[in-house]
């Protein structure tokens, strides 16, 4: 969010604080018990295939995007005593990130804080750490523009440079453990980076000093059910999230498609005679991801079974489910604008090292460009080998009124 928006924010509420009770009356979100409200992405511009754009009509494919849900009262309050609060999914969080620990230093640290004063802290699970990004940030590569959280908040430093590391190396670990091994290998753990925007699993040892990992942490209190789904089949081609509030698609697109075609598409649907179906955001995407599904074994998308998902096979010929496309903008690269994230529910692939393997774990959250710029897709990109697909799949969400 600019600083225009945030200042006469402040005016308009006049709110310096958030007392416990926010908190605790945050737990029954969207008239469910245990449900949860999905916090904006933060995008309040407009996007075509390439750029930012104005003067948009509502008549327009690219109308139904993250900007027209904007609103200025997705706010935090910071506390005063080092901790932030989120009255939007009722969670409270630590303003600062610890140093740098292992999974184990983590627990340790965990037990011996009272940030606050506050004692039941918690190392967050993949879905609440992910209700802080903000896609309002850029990066180019490796490099960042602007960091992907709300800086007027939370602190978030970059990757240390000087000891040869990347500016996108800051990740931040949760409590989520992926399934299944990354690069054919690795034991890893889901972490969001909110240098580049991006969630991936991040492997708990080092992969060539063999040595534990170290990742940032930053603990969070508060709705205990943020995250947890309640899925009814409403048997007219509709499953409904009683906990979130949202109607989803039952039967994903069955084809693949550009992102603009991906917001005809959701605009044209009139599944269960319903008129306002839309791409969904890439946290109401993700907020679809069953965490503890793991592909290979179950041979299932990493979705409830209620949903029924098309298959795209790896070019090597192995069981894999598509990439959905979400209407949120990635700003990347030289061309920001051109680019828009997606969830995997399947295994999130690369071809390394001579074979195809799953890179960041089945629930990464990822980009691909708009539109298609060569005939050979996929392609292998990056220093992992990512398969990048440029036509990818839509499952529709609408509101429930």
């Amino acid at each position: 969010m600019n600083m225009y928006l945030k200042i006469s924010m402040f005016l308009l509420l006049g709110f310096n604080g958030c007392s416990e009770q926010a908190v605790t009356n945050q737990a029954n979100v969207n008239g469910v018990k245990g449900g949860y409200k999905i916090r904006h992405t933060g995008v309040y511009n407009y996007y075509d295939t390439i750029s930012v754009i104005s003067n948009l009509g509502s008549q327009s494919v690219f109308f139904i995007q993250d900007a027209t849900n904007f609103s200025v009262s997705d706010h935090f309050f910071d506390n005063g005593d080092g901790t932030i609060t989120d009255p939007v999914t009722g969670l409270m969080w630590t303003r600062n990130l610890t140093p740098r620990l292992t999974l184990q230093e983590a627990k340790v640290y965990l037990n011996q804080i009272n940030t606050g004063k506050h004692k039941d802290w918690r190392i967050p699970s993949i879905k609440e750490l992910f209700s802080l990004i903000d896609y309002a940030g850029q990066v180019f590569g490796d490099k960042s523009v602007r960091l992907f959280i709300d800086t007027t908040y939370f602190h978030q430093p970059l990757g240390n440079t000087a000891i040869g590391e990347r500016e996108i190396d800051a990740q931040t670990w949760s409590s989520t453990d992926c399934q299944s091994l990354t690069m054919g290998r690795d034991k890893s753990r889901y972490g969001v980076n909110f240098v580049d925007g991006r969630i991936k699993a991040y492997p708990i040892t080092e992969p060539i000093s063999g040595l534990p990992n170290k990742l940032y942490f930053r603990f969070v209190r508060g709705n205990i059910n943020y995250g947890y789904n309640k899925f009814t089949d409403n048997h007219d081609e509709t499953i409904t999230d009683e906990a979130t509030g949202l109607m989803w698609q039952k039967v994903d697109s069955k084809t693949a498609l550009d992102w603009k075609s991906a917001l005809e598409y959701a605009r044209n649907s009139k599944i269960a005679g319903h008129i306002d179906w839309r791409l969904p955001t890439i946290k109401e995407l993700q907020s679809l991801v069953d965490y503890e599904n793991r592909v290979d074994e179950t041979g299932n998308a990493s979705i409830s079974g209620l949903f029924q998902s098309s298959i795209r096979n790896d070019p090597n010929a192995s069981l894999n489910y598509p990439y959905y496309w979400s209407s949120t903008t990635l700003l990347d690269g030289p061309q920001p604008g051109n680019q828009a994230a997606y969830v995997c529910f399947g295994k999130a692939s690369a071809f390394f090292n001579g074979q195809y393997v799953d890179a960041h774990g089945t629930g990464a959250v990822r980009s691909d460009l708009k539109y298609l710029q060569q005939a050979n897709y996929p392609i292998s990109f990056g220093p992992q080998g990512d398969l990048v697909y440029v036509k990818n799949y839509v499952r529709n969400v609408r509101n429930l009124k």
